[in-house]
């Protein structure tokens, strides 16, 4: 073994990064249950945004101050702090999710708009052909919000609507939120037990 080779075998593993903003439509418990679950990942370092919006309804739907949610993020960005690490490519992430994506997110990242942290760092993401995941909370759709989404998948993000599956049977909401944030955690190859995995069709 050449001495690079050694010096290379000795590096530190890097912990996979994840960025996760929290903007302003319903359904923040997406964002807040993903960062419970990645806290318990020690092999997972998060990156949290909220934009103002965001912190209005995480105050509506669940009664959560600012440091509450904070506190379950590794490291927390102001979204008007434009020259944060996650701004730049060279920042090494594995991707990102906006959870929930409003509308105006949406429309942003798909006409490139890096007008905030949130939009530049989906920006960067996008890029630097890495995964973005857009968990869209709206309905019904019209045309606008339908060719923003186009636009995002054809730039290669992914649409993510959080609807619930049916066929494990859920019996409450955290059941259905879990199975949701499951999937999207399956989407970055991490690891979980958030749902049972489909096994076929029962037989009468």
């Amino acid at each position: 073994m050449t001495a690079s080779a050694d010096a290379l075998s000795l590096a530190p593993v890097r912990r996979k990064r994840i960025i996760i903003a929290i903007t302003g439509a319903t359904g923040v418990i997406y964002g807040v249950r993903l960062l419970q679950v990645l806290r318990d990942h020690a092999d997972v370092e998060t990156h949290l945004l909220i934009s103002e919006a965001g912190m209005l309804n995480l105050h509506q739907e669940l009664d959560m101050k600012r440091k509450n949610v904070e506190a379950l993020a590794d490291v927390v960005h102001n979204v008007r702090d434009v020259g944060a690490s996650i701004a730049s490519g060279s920042f090494q992430s594995d991707g990102m999710i906006v959870a929930p994506c409003s509308m105006k997110t949406l429309a942003a990242v798909a006409h490139g708009l890096s007008d905030n942290l949130i939009t530049r760092a989906a920006d960067v993401v996008l890029k630097e052909r890495r995964r973005l995941v857009l968990m869209v909370r709206e309905t019904p759709f019209n045309l606008a919000h339908l060719r923003n989404m186009t636009a995002v998948t054809e730039m290669g993000g992914i649409i993510f609507p959080p609807l619930p599956g049916f066929y494990h049977r859920p019996a409450s909401i955290a059941e259905m939120v879990d199975h949701t944030v499951g999937r999207v955690l399956d989407l970055f190859e991490i690891q979980h037990a958030l749902t049972p995995r489909w096994s076929g069709m029962k037989s009468e």
